[in-house]
């Protein structure tokens, strides 16, 4: 039985190294442009565009004190800040409230519903249904806001509140009797026996709306067109490069990129078991 385990491994060898070939070089080729970035933000503009090493002679911190002061970068950071905080808040909200009711009642057009939510999932609308919502917001006066856009970038909870609903068909639903017994609304039991409870995926949900209203670029460059002060940081380190002195200015473009860059960073690697967990837990179909 050894010998045969033995030979079963040598005979799969090639494959398992062409395996870890091929994902050593993903990880290269994924990595590589972060690392250029964060190190180029580092460099003067003429190391950087003659092509020198990968690290720098010197590390000029005076990048991020030029971007900071000069480029009124703080505040675009903040405009991050507050646009991803409250998209992570609304998400949360919609998601956990929405795959709660699909979860745990019936109502007419459930299932008509059910299906739209599945098949929203595989189906990407991007800029296409940018110039109605872009209308729609312009008509309710909430274009050139950080709200207006809040709003926007929190649509589209399809593939959060299916998570949210696989999570809480997991949990029993004696936990909702024992609730109802001691006499409490479905609002009750959802806010203080479901919702503890769904902190894993609250979690995943959190992460993906940050991210993705942090990553945001089209959206947000459309709904700050004529407010300079309200747009985000991604608009703003793009807006480098269309500057008058986009040509001697790449150093401090790769300064405001790896500052755009550096905070999704750390939120991954401080909540990568919850992100997993969350998304392990909320995939199970219910």
């Amino acid at each position: 039985m050894r010998k045969m385990r033995v030979a079963s491994r040598i005979k799969h060898a090639p494959l398992v190294l062409l395996g870890m070939a091929f994902i050593l070089a993903l990880l290269i080729f994924t990595l590589f442009p972060v690392v250029y970035a964060i190190l180029g933000s580092f460099k003067t503009n003429f190391e950087l565009v003659s092509g020198a090493g990968l690290f720098p002679e010197k590390w000029h911190w005076e990048n991020f004190i030029y971007a900071f002061e000069k480029l009124n970068f703080f505040r675009y950071t903040i405009n991050s800040f507050l646009l991803c905080t409250g998209c992570t808040v609304l998400s949360i909200i919609i998601a956990s409230l929405g795959g709660y009711c699909m979860a745990r009642y019936e109502f007419p057009g459930k299932k008509v519903l059910d299906f739209v939510n599945y098949s929203l999932m595989f189906i990407s609308l991007g800029s296409v249904v940018l110039f109605p919502v872009y209308r729609l917001m312009n008509g309710l006066h909430l274009t050139g806001s950080l709200l207006g856009l809040m709003l926007v970038l929190t649509g589209g909870q399809t593939s959060n509140i299916v998570l949210v609903k696989g999570f809480v068909n997991n949990l029993p639903r004696e936990l909702d009797e024992s609730g109802k017994m001691d006499g409490a609304t479905p609002f009750q039991i959802y806010l203080r026996i479901l919702l503890p409870l769904l902190r894993p995926i609250i979690a995943t949900v959190g992460l993906f709306a940050f991210r993705g209203a942090w990553n945001e670029y089209l959206t947000s460059m459309v709904f700050t067109i004529g407010k300079k002060d309200m747009q985000p940081l991604t608009v703003a380190v793009v807006a480098l490069r269309y500057s008058a002195n986009a040509a001697a200015e790449w150093h401090i473009m790769c300064a405001g990129a790896a500052i755009s860059m550096i905070p999704m960073l750390i939120i991954y690697i401080l909540a990568n078991k919850q992100l997993i967990g969350g998304l392990t837990a909320g995939a199970v179909k219910g």
